[in-house]
Parts: C-alpha cells; sequence; structure tokens
C-alpha cells in the first residue's frame, strides 16, 4: 500500500452526498419562513462555564484565537497553531516528531501545559470528540478538523471537570465553528521550504445559505504535504566530539566474543570484546574485526524525514432548522479521512544465539549477534489511514424568556489500518538458521553473519507486510438548562444543570505476526475495552455586589458534578470562581477547581508492546567517574563492566497498560488580574497550582534509569527485576520496562502573562498582541517518600521540552484593502534532561520569525503571502537527542518556509 495515495471515489463521496442530501431540505423550508423576534442583548456561551453570559469573559483565564489571528498565523494545521501557543509543552504529536507520536503515528494532539494530551479535553462547540488514531487512544486527533472550518478558538488554562467532566485536568481546548455562511468561498494554498522540498497544497470549499428560519454551511477541504527529508538538514548523527557516528545496528552484525577467542587476524582476546562483521559487499563474508562506532555504525538519516507526508480529506455540514419559536433543530455531519507515512532505516535482527559449531558461525566461538542491519532488504516504510466519522444532532431553544435548554445526541467513531511494509518475520529467520529445517521443503539456509551475504532467496522467505487494525467509538446523550433563578440585589442569580450518558470504547487487532512475537521488534497484544459514565452537575452564577465603591461587580460561580462510572466508584468535583470588577479599568479573578481523569482505553486494557525508544543509560563510560560516587559504585555493584559504553541511542523498552490503574485526581488554584489603563490596551497576569495525586504516567527509561543508579545501594524501586535487567557478558540493558502506574503526585505552578493593545498610528490601524508562559516548577514523584523528578527547566529524553519561559509577540497592520502580520515566538532555554556538561547539555534561546501579507484585489478576492521562520533557525543540539541530533518534540526541523493563499469568493 502506497501510504500517500488518495482514493477519492470511495467512501467520502459517498458520505457528502448523503450529508448534503440529509440537510439540504429544512433550510429550503427556513427561506419561507417568517421572521423571529431576537433577543436585544445576545447571551453567549463562554468555554469554562455553562451558564449563558451578556459577556464573553469567565473567570478562568482564556486564551482566544479569533478568525483574523487564525488566518495571521498562516498555519494549515491545527496541531501546529496550537502547539505553539506559550500554554503548549512537553510533547504533542505532529509531522515533525510523528516517530514518536503516541496514539499511532502521525496522529496530532495538544498538550496544554505538558501534563499529557490525555488531560487534555478537546471539544467541538462544547462538545467531546471521539478520541482519535490508530485504535484504541486516548486523545483527540486534530487533523480530522480543517482550520477552513474554524472560526474561533477557545483554550481554558484551568481544570474544568466540574463543568465539562472527566479529562479536563490541564484545561479545555474548545473549537468554534462557523456558523453562518452565505455564498460559495475556494481558498487555495501552496508552499515550500528553502530547500524545494515539504511541498504543502490546501484546497478548501465553503459553500452556506442562510434564511429567517434556518442556515446550511458545506465545507470540503484537502491538504497534501509531502516530505522534507531529514538528511538534506541533518546529515547524520554526531556524537560528542560532533563527529558523524551512527547506530550500533551495523550492516555486518555486532557480537560480544568471549576471552580467549580469537580474531580472523589471529589475534587472542584477553577480554570480553565486541566485534564486527564485514561490512565490504566485495570481501570476504567470514571477515570479523573488533567493533568501531566510527567505522562500523550506520547512518540512518537518510532514510528518516525531517517532516513526515500527510494526506487529509474532510467533509462537513453544519446546519440548523427553526421548528417553532421554542425549538431548533442543529445538526454537525463530519468525516475525515488521513493517510500518512514515515520511512525508516532497514530493519535490525538482535540477539540471535550462534553456536561455535553452526556452518555459517567463522569465529569458531559461541557468541549472541546483539545487532545485524539488514540493509540487502532496504527501508522499511511505515502508513496509517485512519477514517473519523462525527455526527451530532439535537434540539434547543428558549422555554420562556428566561430559560433555556438543549438536548443532543453525540456520536463518533474511527476506524484505521497501520502497518509497515517491508517487515521481517522472526520465526522463519530461526527456520533459515536451522540446520535441521533449512535447505528443505522450500526453506532456504540464511547466512547473517556479514554484509551481502543475505541472498534474494532469504529474503523472498523471510520478509513480509506487517498490517493491524483498529479504532475508537464514543456515544453521549446529555441535555442541559440554563436560565436566571431570580433577581438579587447585586443582579441576577444564574444557574445551569444537566445530564449526560457516555460510553467510549476502544479497539486494536495488531497484526497476527505481532501478536505471536514473530514480528521484528514490537510484539503487541490485542486492545479492547470500554468505559461507561453517567454525570449530573449544577453551576450557580452568584452576583455578591454591585456599583459600590472600589466594586463594580463582584460575581461568585460555584459548580459540582457527580460522575458514575462503571469500572470505578463516583468522583466529585467542585469548581469555586470570584470575579471582582474593581472598576472600568481594573478586574481581579480566581478560581479553585478539583478535576480528575479515569485510566482510558489503551491505559486499563492495553497490552504489551515493545519499541525502540530514546534512552540514555547513566553507566555508560562511568569509569570517568569519581570512583567514590554513588553512580559509579551503583554500576560497579551491578555487574557493569568498566569499559561499558552505550551503543546507539535507543533501548528496547516494553511498553502497555495496567488494569490495575485507578483514576487520578487534580486540585488547581488559579489568581489573575484583567488591566485595562488605556482604550484598545487590555494586561493579564495568571498564577496557576496544579496538584495531580495518583497520577497516570509512563515515567521514560531515561528517568527510570537515572533514579535507580543515583539512589543510595540501589534502593530505588525502579531497581528491581520487573522494571530492568542487564546482559552479565556486556553491561547491555537487555530489558526495560515503562509501563503506565499510579505515581505518588505531580505538582506544576506557574504564571501566564498575556497583553493586547489595539492603536492607530500614521493613518493606519495596528494590533500588538503578548502572550507569554513561566513555568515556575514542574515535578513529579514516583511514590510517597520519593525525591522528585525535576522537569522544569529541562528538554529532551523522550520527555520533550518544559523551558521555563515560552512566548508569542505580534504585530499586525491594517490599510485599507491590506494587512500584514510580523510574530516572533520565543522557546526559553533549558538544559538537557541527562547531560549536564559539554555540546547539546545547555539549549539557547530560539527564535523563530513569521512574515505574512495580505492584499484585497477587489471584494471577492484577497491573496496571501508569508514566509515562516525567516531567518532559518537551525534546532539547537540536545544530548538527549530524539532525532536530527535534536528534540524534534521541542524545535523546528523544517527551515524557512514560504506560501502564497488565493482566496476567491462568490456572494
Amino acid at each position: 500500500m502506497n501510504a500517500t495515495s488518495f482514493r477519492l471515489t470511495r467512501t467520502p463521496l459517498f458520505i457528502a452526498l448523503a450529508t448534503v442530501a440529509a440537510g439540504f431540505t429544512p433550510v429550503a423550508s427556513a427561506q419561507q419562513a417568517g421572521e423571529t423576534a431576537q433577543k436585544q442583548i445576545e447571551e453567549v456561551n463562554v468555554t469554562g462555564t455553562r451558564i449563558k453570559r451578556a459577556d464573553i469573559e469567565g473567570v478562568g483565564p482564556v486564551t482566544v484565537l479569533d478568525e483574523a489571528s487564525i488566518e495571521a498565523s498562516g498555519s494549515s494545521s491545527l496541531e501546529v497553531l496550537l502547539q505553539s501557543l506559550p500554554s503548549a509543552a512537553g510533547f504533542g504529536g505532529n509531522q515533525t516528531n510523528a516517530y514518536w507520536t503516541s496514539n499511532g503515528y502521525g496522529t496530532a494532539q495538544i498538550n496544554l501545559r505538558g501534563l499529557g494530551t490525555n488531560r487534555t479535553l478537546v471539544m467541538v462547540n462544547g462538545r467531546r470528540v471521539v478520541n482519535g488514531g490508530t485504535g484504541a487512544n486516548s486523545s483527540v486527533d486534530l487533523s480530522m478538523i480543517p482550520m477552513s472550518l474554524v472560526s474561533s478558538i477557545e483554550v481554558l488554562k484551568d481544570g474544568a471537570s466540574a463543568t465539562y467532566g472527566a479529562d479536563a485536568v490541564a484545561g479545555v481546548v474548545n473549537l468554534i465553528t462557523k456558523k453562518e455562511f452565505d455564498g460559495l468561498e475556494i481558498e487555495g494554498k501552496y508552499g515550500q521550504t528553502a530547500l524545494g522540498d515539504g511541498e504543502e497544497t490546501v484546497l478548501d470549499l465553503t459553500w452556506g445559505v442562510s434564511g429567517d428560519r434556518g442556515n446550511l454551511m458545506v465545507n470540503m477541504s484537502y491538504q497534501d504535504n509531502q516530505a522534507s527529508p531529514l538528511d538534506a538538514r541533518v546529515p547524520c548523527p554526531l556524537n560528542d566530539d560532533s563527529e558523524c557516528s551512527g547506530s550500533s545496528s551495523t550492516i555486518g552484525g555486532r557480537a560480544t566474543l568471549p576471552a580467549g577467542a580469537v580474531l580472523a587476524d589471529g589475534t587472542v582476546l584477553t577480554e570480553n570484546t565486541r566485534i564486527n562483521f564485514n561490512q565490504d559487499p566485495n570481501g570476504d563474508g567470514d571477515f570479523y574485526e573488533r567493533y568501531d562506532g566510527l567505522k562500523h555504525g550506520f547512518n540512518y538519516n537518510p532514510y528518516f524525514n525531517a517532516v513526515q507526508p500527510i494526506e487529509r480529506f474532510s467533509f462537513t455540514t453544519l446546519g440548523n432548522y427553526e421548528i417553532s419559536e421554542s425549538a431548533t433543530l442543529f445538526t454537525e455531519l463530519m468525516y475525515t479521512n488521513r493517510q500518512s507515512g514515515q520511512p525508516a532505516s532497514p530493519g535490525s535482527l538482535a540477539d540471535i544465539a550462534y553456536s561455535a559449531d553452526h556452518p555459517t558461525n567463522p569465529t569458531g566461538s559461541d557468541f549472541v549477534l546483539e545487532r545485524r542491519r539488514l540493509l540487502e532488504n532496504g527501508a522499511r516504510d511505515f502508513y496509517q489511514e485512519v477514517d473519523t466519522w462525527r455526527v451530532v444532532t439535537g434540539i434547543e431553544g428558549d422555554i420562556n424568556d428566561n430559560w433555556g435548554y438543549d438536548v443532543a445526541l453525540n456520536w463518533g467513531r474511527n476506524t484505521a489500518t497501520d502497518g509497515i511494509a517491508n517487515n521481517i518475520n522472526m520465526q522463519r529467520v530461526g527456520e533459515t538458521l536451522d540446520t535441521s529445517l533449512c535447505g528443505m521443503n522450500g526453506i532456504p539456509c540464511g547466512d547473517y553473519l556479514g554484509y551481502g551475504d543475505v541472498t534474494q532467496e532469504v529474503l523472498d522467505y523471510i520478509v513480509f507486510s506487517q498490517e493491524g487494525t483498529g479504532g475508537n467509538e464514543q456515544k453521549s446523550v446529555s441535555a442541559n438548562i440554563n436560565g436566571s433563578l431570580m433577581e438579587l440585589p447585586a443582579g441576577t442569580l444564574g444557574f445551569a444543570a444537566g445530564v449526560e450518558w457516555r460510553e467510549d470504547s476502544g479497539w486494536r487487532q495488531p497484526d497476527s505476526l505481532v501478536q505471536a512475537g514473530y514480528a521484528l521488534g514490537n510484539q503487541e497484544d490485542p486492545i479492547s475495552g470500554s468505559t461507561e459514565s453517567r454525570e449530573v452537575y449544577a453551576e450557580v452564577l452568584v452576583p455578591l455586589l454591585a456599583d459600590m465603591p472600589l466594586v463594580q461587580s463582584l460575581d461568585m460561580d460555584l459548580a459540582v458534578r457527580y460522575s458514575d462510572y462503571d469500572l470505578f466508584e463516583g468522583e466529585d468535583t467542585y469548581k469555586a470562581g470570584l470575579n471582582w470588577q474593581v472598576n472600568d479599568m481594573l478586574k481581579v479573578r480566581g478560581t479553585m477547581t478539583t478535576a480528575f481523569r479515569v485510566p482510558n482505553i489503551p491505559e486499563l486494557f492495553g497490552g504489551v508492546s515493545e519499541g525502540n525508544l530514546t534512552t540514555t543509560d547513566p553507566c555508560s563510560d562511568y569509569a570517568s567517574l569519581d570512583p567514590s560516587s554513588t553512580l559509579y559504585q551503583n554500576c560497579q555493584a551491578a555487574g557493569v563492566p568498566l569499559n561499558y559504553s552505550q551503543l546507539g541511542t535507543t533501548i528496547l523498552t516494553d511498553r502497555g497498560g495496567n488494569p490495575d490503574l485507578t483514576p487520578e485526581s487534580a486540585e488547581t488554584f488559579t489568581l489573575g488580574v484583567v488591566l485595562q489603563p488605556l482604550d484598545g490596551l487590555s494586561l493579564t497576569v495568571d498564577y496557576f497550582d496544579i496538584e495531580i495525586d495518583d497520577a497516570i504516567r509512563e515515567v521514560s527509561g531515561s528517568t527510570k534509569l537515572a533514579m535507580c543508579y543515583e539512589s543510595a545501594g540501589l534502593s530505588h524501586a525502579f531497581c528491581a527485576p520487573d522494571q530492568h535487567t542487564r546482559n552479565p557478558v556486556n553491561g547491555d540493558v537487555n530489558y526495560l520496562s515503562t509501563q503506565k502506574f499510579n505515581t505518588g503526585n505531580e505538582m506544576m505552578q506557574g504564571i501566564d502573562f498575556g497583553a493586547l493593545y489595539d492603536f492607530d498610528m500614521f493613518g493606519l490601524s495596528h494590533t500588538a498582541n503578548f502572550k507569554a508562559s513561566y513555568l515556575k516548577e514542574y515535578e513529579t514523584t514516583a511514590f510517597d517518600g520519593d525525591e522528585p523528578f525535576v522537569l522544569d527547566g529541562y528538554i529532551g529524553s523522550g520527555n520533550g521540552g518544559f523551558p521555563h519561559w515560552r512566548t508569542n509577540a505580534s504585530l499586525t497592520t491594517r490599510g485599507n484593502q491590506w494587512s500584514s502580520t510580523y510574530s516572533v515566538r520565543m522557546i526559553g532555554e533549558g538544559d538537557d534532561f541527562n547531560v549536564d556538561s559539554g555540546i547539546g547539555s545547555k539549549m539557547p534561546n530560539v527564535f523563530y520569525h513569521n512574515v505574512q501579507f495580505n492584499y484585497d484585489m477587489n471584494d471577492a478576492l484577497r491573496m496571501s503571502v508569508g514566509i515562516d521562520n525567516l531567518f532559518d533557525q537551525e534546532a539547537p543540539r540536545v544530548a538527549s537527542w530524539t532525532d536530527g541530533n535534536t528534540d524534534t518534540m521541542t524545535y523546528d526541523l523544517a527551515g524557512m518556509r514560504s506560501y502564497l493563499r488565493v482566496t476567491y469568493r462568490f456572494d
């Protein structure tokens, strides 16, 4: 299968026709209907509260991106836009770091505060969205929602479980779609990098019609992003001396011979010694010599991409129809097809035992072939195809002048296929080495010791295409009421309440060879499970004081929710917020909330899987340390040889779910000030404090090993044999587990800053916007009494980036027919998680400059040009890198990119 092929004649066209047919008739009637009365002051829903308000400011800290700011960003993908916010940290998921993305390669996600993608609740128009990815997933795949459909985005940076239920621990991202659209708009965008690759093509079509009693909008979007090769930007992996190095999975094959063995040149070994077999395709197939990383290491960068290709097609129809003066029918129908792919280096055989008398063994000694990269087989190709459907329908309206209601049915489902082309069947590899089997019954005999020795006959026998399937489904029914209970001296007593039933299910069926453990490198168990919840909530907005000295208004917002889950005990969550408008210039706001998150499907029901993850072994080269140091003594006590040096940057690691997990709980406190000293100028400062108990985490392998070997006498729980073990001969970590568990707790503190200034100068209008987030503290504790692991101020090691500072600043200038935006994003300096000296141990402040210019040729035609990463800022060296000698979870690898966008509208 070709991961970038697109079959437009398939399901999408059928769904498009069906949804148009289903949604068109009501609007035709709506155009003939009479007018209805409108309220003089429109009340709106604000993210963070269920009570409608006449103003758009709630109690919690909310970042609002309107349609103009979204357009000025130049972004074609939601994940790129959202991950650039200062409030995003850690590791989300996009096409730069697709190899490391949870929920399946190529999945796009948002990670608020860096607390985890599964602790950020993503909604569309205030309602939940089914999780996405390649099956049994834990967060929303943002690629299912086209940018052209979104009119604004509200990001609540506060716990909101009392308002929205589970998962809203770090905050809420509410994507608000365009509501009314008249006419037809066609938009096209084309861009590429300064190197002439990474071509991006986007085509959007939006059509809408409105009547007196309803409206209908249809949106079709197609996006095709081509690859940006890694080696064009980073030719090779670099070692500590900035020399080109490579993977210790060599094309000839690496092993360790015991003392007393004899090299091919007759040298008798006096100690255990790593060797490497012939790597010259024209050389002696039986030759072997001492292993030398600089000589034998494999440069895999030519096989990888800096940015992965992705192709997306979506079809959406949104409509509403006024059945009566008190009831309006609304419908949201969405479909998205995503196809993505990631090339990978040739697969590597691992840990194959050879006896001294095996006919292909030239050493005369028993040994284990530790790694052998099958370059003869060529590159592998990872691919995914995901189809996502979402249907929301219901009725909303007014009971009377004071009360409104809504009832909604929400259904979402995605199905996925993902696979690896050119993978290896390890059972058949074993058969080709078994002298009692090979050479008969169609089983060829294989020689894997030395590059070029693997014949095409053997490759035809052992190579296969791996393919698995999976999906997610969400069903929910909700009913809400909101209105005013009574008039108090300080204002109206607002009230909202509701009930919701929801079922989330997920499944994943790996390839049969993967399940059996015969596929190369990634044994997986099937996943299948579901959770069901019944919830009830109530919220009240109490006006306490008004029109008094130093108190223009003082409101209290109180909310409580009870959630009953089929697999866990019931959970109570609450919110208490205070909104104090001192005068027209000054406002003080604060919230105290509790939140919780139940273990999701992969966390509860996920089987164990294996993968090579970026991991730093603290015992590597420990002989250079002070012999009295804790690390030196622990590594020696663990039996690690003095001459041990970690080969490569990855370790085969077990990951998976845990059926004994329990829900995690959180407490959040925010306190903020909004200052408006001048017309058009607004300043905000918001302090946040988050504490999570019984946190569900997957502690990285690097972190586990570091905490173990820094503990007194190897006393840490991470030193246990169910956490990791070592090869007794060469000291390599040969087993490492990072399965999820309920940790002790997590603590985070920080401050968000914002400034927005609208002003006129030189006959032009301008908007200056500044956002910043300061991460003061972020620590996790594995269990009660353990030393905390500090994340704030650190970057890399598979954790993503947690610099103390992240900022965004922009200046937009508007003339009669044109506008321009210049923006700067800064990722603050940080230290490597595992290395405290040398190259890549400290990362500087990194600035990305973007510029865009828009010109309205006439009322119908608009042209835009832009350049992202204007000065071609390179990603800094990170010692504990993921790919490209940097942290792809934090920095940009594509380099400078330019684009042209044309929009034409027919009224």
